[in-house]
């Protein structure tokens, strides 16, 4: 052993007179420069990060119903199975990284024929066994550890992000189906008051009343109607059969019944003083900040790869010309090694790889952290929008529901003709179906930018793994 560590020793007096010149320092952890964002546009009283979202955000919108298909979607989802398995690989890999540190052990036997001209067969058989150490005595290893601890972490991220995907979907789906069901309800309604205005168009035309221009065209009117419902319907059927899919169901044996979004779903009450701090919870830019320690780490496990390389190789073995003299004579044998990978050029060429994957990690991120305001302040505007226009909306509606009641009186006193009765009629429902869509749109308003803020997971600090493990700070999914 001592002259083991004098050998050691030597070997890293000569490290150090080789790899003096020789850059050997690792990155620390630093979360790349961004544009200063205090505030976003559309807001108005400022409320705490801690204060704005609900892990479980969609139960604000109080349905029973699709509270369920969410859980069923958790549990059942595909795509959210493979991220989930994807961690798993990644968590396997920390120990494949592990393994280089720890010696192999190889072992086998045999027998060896030979046969010369002239002479008999002859048969050895032997018995040996091999023991390889490459000793990380510089940390090579253990700093490829970090790297993948951080992919790993990075992965729990990704499975954040699709956790979160995977709500949203069911969610917009849902109230699509929903919607689709009230626009179908409408149009039947419009379609039978546009039959009732077809029968007073031919009373008429038999009475000589009016011209067969009327009747020809309200008879197209109703071809348009009913193949507009042919078209909700078919709609309704196909995003029912993309619900099926996200919720683990297979397409086609997945039926939801039939319903009223506007009597179903409530409007959550969405904050809209949200902090500028609330993109550090969104999963993706969780992810992205834990892939650039990753690359930190790659660069400083690279540069550490110019380091000399130390391995102990030690061999055991018997060889006999018959079994029963097998285990009578034994061999031994200890070399220990050094290589000097400074001088091979893949090396620096990996080193320059890793840094300019670095680099890419960065501005990976920046492009992330960019989506992000993008996302969130298109949501604040839609949803601030829709709002507005809703109030206008139900001001229309409301007027012409007063007119739609004054001319059914003016019929009753035989003032108005049944005809404009139909008409008013087929006004207001065209103003309730443009209502249905911005109920609609502010729903799926409130889901975009749910999703868009990180949708209530505590925000994760990302610390250099090296020096403090990040395990402790990113929660499990």
């Amino acid at each position: 052993m001592r002259w083991l560590a004098r050998f050691i020793g030597s070997a890293g007096l000569c490290a150090s007179m080789l790899c003096g010149c020789t850059d050997l320092s690792t990155p620390a952890y630093r979360r790349p420069d961004m544009p200063a964002k205090e505030s976003w546009a559309h807001t108005h009283a400022a409320v705490s990060a801690a204060d704005t979202v609900d892990p479980q955000w969609w139960k604000a919108f109080d349905d029973p119903y699709l509270d369920s298909l969410i859980d069923k979607a958790i549990s059942g989802n595909v795509d959210i199975k493979i991220l989930a398995a994807r961690i798993g690989v990644a968590g396997a890999q920390i120990g494949e990284v592990q393994a280089g540190a720890l010696p192999t052990v190889d072992a086998g036997a045999g027998i060896d024929y030979e046969k010369s001209t002239g002479l008999a067969l002859t048969k050895t058989y032997n018995v040996a066994t091999q023991v390889n150490w490459d000793i990380d005595i510089w940390g090579k290893v253990e700093r490829s550890v970090q790297a993948q601890k951080a992919e790993y972490h990075a992965s729990e991220a990704d499975w954040r992000a699709g956790y979160l995907t995977l709500v949203a979907s069911v969610a917009n789906t849902y109230f699509q189906i929903l919607q689709y069901d009230d626009q179908i309800e409408q149009e039947q309604q419009t379609l039978d008051r546009n039959k009732q205005i077809l029968t007073i168009y031919q009373q008429m035309y038999a009475n000589g009343l009016a011209p067969k221009t009327e009747v020809l065209r309200q008879s197209a009117e109703i071809n348009g109607l009913v193949n507009d419902l042919l078209e909700l319907r078919r709609s309704r059927d196909t995003t029912e059969n993309a619900l099926a899919t996200l919720v683990g169901v297979p397409a086609g044996e997945f039926k939801m019944p039939a319903g009223h979004l506007r009597q179903r779903v409530k409007f959550p009450d969405v904050p809209m003083g949200l902090p500028a701090q609330l993109l550090g919870r969104r999963p993706d830019v969780v992810a992205a900040q834990f892939r650039i320690l990753e690359s930190y780490d790659e660069v400083g496990s690279a540069r550490l790869a110019q380091l000399p390389t130390i391995s102990l190789t030690g061999r055991a073995g018997t060889a006999a010309f018959s079994l029963a003299d097998l285990f009578k004579v034994f061999t031994l044998s200890f070399m220990p090694s050094i290589d000097f990978p400074m001088f091979d050029p893949s090396v620096h060429a990996h080193i320059k790889t890793t840094e300019a994957q670095s680099k890419v990690a960065e501005q990976e991120y920046r492009q992330t952290v960019f989506a992000a305001f993008e996302e969130v302040e298109n949501a604040l505007v839609n949803l601030d929008a829709h709002k507005k226009e809703r109030i206008e909306l139900l001001q229309q509606n409301e007027r012409l529901r007063i007119v739609a009641a004054q001319v059914e009186a003016q019929l009753k006193e035989g003032l108005v003709s049944q005809l404009e009765v139909l008409e008013s009629e087929r006004s207001l429902a065209s103003a309730e179906l443009s209502l249905l869509a911005n109920h609609e749109q502010i729903l799926s308003d409130t889901v975009t930018l749910y999703k868009a803020i990180g949708g209530g997971w505590s925000a994760v600090e990302i610390t250099n793994v090296a020096s403090n493990d990040a395990a402790a700070a990113a929660p499990a999914p």
